[in-house]
């Protein structure tokens, strides 16, 4: 995962720290990553993955199967967490793409990025979206002080969905896959939209606050490497308030002790005599 300005990781997750100096700020996919279960999916996807490895090298597979059990049993558990770790460097490498084609930078040039890269420019050329008149922001902070969270926005771009052509701004996630399908969405990236959607402010380049962007619609832009889809979310106030509760176990959870001492019976001379009594 990318490290957004003020951004630091904790043994609790990712927080942001306040410029103005008031406390620290948890971010909204450390909320979402903490009180969201995402094992029906993830764990679905973990199966596939050691089956689909197992079964494009059976016979590597098994000829280890019995001399070398124990190393190939802890090299099949970590199989999920290493695609994972390449799909999220992946992920960071062409949110980096896309932030650098937005601001006019120029963009890295690595192979595997590249047609992401491609996608991205070819879903903003069919918007007509123009760099320096469309877009409002890429990659900017959003604080929500008064309720204690803090997310990145990728980006906030007007684009003519309106009645009659007219220009909407909308918040947009990027969201990039060598696997799913260009359509597909997380229940939870409405509560990412929502929660970024509804924050007071935003924080400038020198550290300053603007008022957040009154934002109409938002989505999330699948980018692949043969094609691209923007999906409109429902990140609305209901969505917000379902936030809002992830936001509240985040933080009992963060706070609750990790252990509690056991109860152990009282000492044979402190119990109470029963026949006494």
């Amino acid at each position: 995962m990318t490290q957004p300005r003020h951004a630091r990781d904790t043994s609790r997750g990712r927080y942001y720290s306040d410029p103005a100096g008031g406390p620290d700020l948890v971010s909204v996919t450390n909320v979402i990553d903490t009180a969201v279960n995402k094992s029906f999916a993830l764990v679905p996807w973990g199966v596939k993955v050691t089956v689909e490895h197992v079964l494009d090298n059976l016979d590597a597979v098994a000829d280890r199967a019995t001399d070398d059990r124990p190393a190939l049993t802890r090299e099949l558990k970590a199989l999920h967490r290493e695609a994972k770790e390449r799909a999220a460097d992946l992920g960071d490498r062409v949110h980096a793409a896309a932030e650098a084609h937005v601001l006019g930078a120029p963009v890295a040039d690595d192979l595997e990025v590249r047609p992401y890269a491609d996608q991205l420019r070819q879903w903003l050329a069919s918007w007509g979206v123009d760099l320096g008149e469309h877009v409002v922001a890429t990659e900017i902070t959003c604080f929500h002080r008064r309720l204690g969270y803090a997310g990145t926005a990728d980006l906030m771009v007007w684009l003519p969905t309106g009645p009659g052509g007219r220009l909407e701004l909308w918040l947009i996630d990027y969201k990039s896959s060598a696997t799913r399908p260009a359509k597909s969405v997380y229940p939870e990236n409405t509560l990412q939209l929502a929660a970024l959607r509804y924050c007071e402010t935003v924080l400038l380049p020198d550290d300053t606050d603007a008022p957040m962007p009154r934002i109409e619609k938002a989505g999330v832009l699948n980018l692949r490497s043969r094609s691209h889809a923007l999906v409109p979310m429902p990140a609305d106030r209901s969505a917000h308030r379902a936030f809002r509760g992830a936001l509240e176990s985040t933080r009992w959870l963060h706070a609750a002790a990790s252990s509690y001492p056991a109860l152990l019976p009282p000492a044979a001379e402190a119990r109470p005599n029963r026949k006494a009594a």
